[in-house]
């Protein structure tokens, strides 16, 4: 019997899960180590099987989101000089029940914070270690503070502690790309509502625009950048990436003006391979912590909010918690690493010297070559757990 469940980490991830959990009947409580809840400078795109796996979870909550954010309607490639490489319409909403949906992060934590009581998310708390037994998981903090739980899950990102005090396994290895993202307020002829646009370069550049409704937009750009270093403050940034896209189409350099400083966020772009076991005693991993993503197919989040159905749902109806977990694990492993696979290799080969060429071929063939794939990811539907 489970009665109290650990999360460490209230991202999309930790909040998910704790709504699912809580409504089976689970006290889910969530130990965050920020202060506060920030407004995080990205956006990110819900597809049919992250938002199929979210009504699961609170039935209603993706007409919410969908009024929320901005329903994609046309994908646009273009050369850095502008020149269009190809376009198509994202037909999503018709094949599989629900959209490519772009959407302000801290917008989406919001609104599943809302599904919680305020009691149920403790902030302040900077998880350092974990110890176990047959009976409880004792979960240390920072201060001197101690947490005790039927299970802890750690739903704490790429660079999780829980998942080295579980694994020890390092850190999350550096893909040889920077990133850089920022939400702000803005409008330009060349940007549509409803509407991705990418530019893309031989040498290792890509630019991306997002609308994400009630006038904002997402922008986030990466380069090969093989030594990985950060710049030393918000200015050097701002000028760091208007140096790298010098010279490109506009509304790059536009965009980039208009961008505060003090809003653009850079970070390396890191992974991890794909973990033999993510469980062990009555700690289990989720989301990033467990199969982190390289942007590329957009489904970090999605997969997340598919963990977070499946976990509460063994969690409910398993014999025991390490029958939850190992039936959680077993089912949630090939279809995590088929897509944590298919990101690490697509991204790796988007950012050769002929990427243009190999985008822009990705494009004409969406509908042949990975159809297959496409299938498999979007139709992916929750469905109630029975455990032998």
């Amino acid at each position: 019997m489970v009665n109290k469940v650990a999360i460490i980490g209230a991202g999309l991830g930790g909040l998910s899960v704790a709504i699912a959990l809580r409504k089976q009947g689970i006290n889910a409580q969530i130990y965050e180590k920020a202060r506060l809840l920030r407004p995080v400078g990205a956006g990110l795109s819900l597809v049919p099987n992250g938002l199929h796996s979210l009504e699961a979870i609170a039935p209603g909550i993706t007409e919410l989101l969908k009024a929320a954010g901005s329903q994609t309607q046309k994908l646009k490639l273009h050369k850095s000089n502008g020149e269009l490489i190809g376009q198509k319409s994202v037909r999503l909403q018709e094949k599989y029940g629900q959209p490519m949906l772009q959407i302000r992060w801290s917008r989406l934590q919001e609104i599943l914070a809302s599904q919680l009581p305020p009691e149920a998310i403790h902030l302040d708390h900077r998880c350092i270690n974990f110890e176990q037994n047959d009976q409880r998981v004792q979960i240390c903090f920072e201060g001197k503070k101690t947490v005790q739980a039927d299970v802890l899950i750690g739903a704490d990102g790429i660079n999780s502690v829980v998942r080295q005090t579980l694994i020890g396994d390092g850190d999350p290895d550096y893909a040889g790309r920077m990133s850089w993202r920022a939400v702000l307020k803005y409008s330009h002829e060349k940007l549509l509502p409803h509407e991705v646009m990418s530019m893309t370069a031989s040498d290792g550049k890509i630019f991306g625009f997002f609308d994400l409704g009630s006038g904002y937009v997402f922008w986030s750009a990466a380069s090969l950048c093989p030594d990985g270093f950060l710049a030393e403050s918000p200015t050097d940034v701002k000028s760091r990436i208007q140096e790298k896209f010098s010279g490109w189409a506009e509304p790059v350099q536009e965009i980039l003006a208009a961008t505060d400083a003090e809003d653009i966020v850079e970070r390396p772009i890191c992974d991890r391979p794909p973990l033999q076991n993510w469980s062990q005693g009555r700690v289990t991993l989720l989301g990033d912590a467990a199969h982190p993503m390289v942007p590329l197919l957009g489904q970090g989040a999605n997969t997340a909010f598919e963990d977070a159905w499946e976990l509460a749902q063994h969690l409910n109806d398993a014999p025991s918690i390490s029958a939850a977990l190992a039936n959680y694990e077993n089912s949630r492993k090939p279809r995590t690493q088929i897509i944590q696979i298919r990101n690490a290799v697509g991204a790796k080969r988007a950012y050769k010297a002929d990427s243009e060429t190999y985008l822009a071929k990705m494009m004409q063939q969406a509908q042949l070559s990975d159809a297959e794939f496409e299938e498999w990811l979007y139709s992916h539907k929750p469905s109630v757990v029975n455990s032998p």
